[in-house]
């Protein structure tokens, strides 16, 4: 018997005394919390999960490592971290604060709580909406996606695999030839530099 006839068969013999908000409740409690194999040190745990998340819809994982498999997020909290002033990093967490807020107003549940192709749909969705808007009063997340993307985007292609295998990557270029067919050059991949 699974969990939700065993509630069922509960409510029935209470005579249907669990409420429909303990029932969504007990089922929703049961889920498994998503977790990170990385220990934030700038970010709280539930910060550094939904950063995850985000850099993993940005760069996911396809026949070259993704974000999270390189360790872009653990690169995003030390930049945040070591990197930004004082005034930068409580404008990330305000914004960041204001994504999950957006999040839970739009789907009941907070970021991090949502199924994956919730949350790229989610993040699809917020990044149209950050990129169209560029006046003073765009929305107060603008500020968490897009220096996530762009901290994603760093930590990705300057990570060995981002520069060698998805990038061309020479370390001391050879000698220079002017003419030479497109599938010699890298076959249109753009170089590391």
């Amino acid at each position: 018997m699974d969990r939700r006839e065993a509630l069922r068969r509960t409510a029935w013999i209470m005579g249907g005394v669990i409420s429909a908000p303990a029932m969504a409740g007990l089922l929703k409690g049961c889920a498994p919390k998503p977790s990170i194999d990385w220990k934030p040190s700038f970010l709280s745990n539930d910060q550094g999960i939904l950063v995850t998340q985000v850099a993993e819809i940005i760069i996911p994982k396809t026949d070259t490592p993704g974000a999270k498999e390189i360790g872009v997020p653990g690169f995003i909290d030390q930049m945040l971290k070591e990197v930004y002033s004082k005034e930068d990093q409580d404008k990330y967490l305000t914004s960041l604060k204001a994504f999950d807020e957006e999040a839970k107003k739009e789907h009941g549940d907070p970021f991090i709580e949502l199924d994956a192709e919730k949350q790229t749909t989610f993040v699809n969705k917020i990044h149209s909406a950050v990129v169209a808007d560029t006046t003073e009063n765009a929305p107060a997340y603008r500020d968490f996606l897009m220096k996530t993307k762009e901290l994603t985007l760093l930590g990705f292609f300057t990570s060995k695999v981002g520069a060698s295998e998805v990038l061309q990557y020479v370390a001391v270029p050879g000698s220079y030839k002017g003419c030479i067919p497109v599938s010699e050059a890298g076959n249109g991949k753009t170089w590391a530099t």
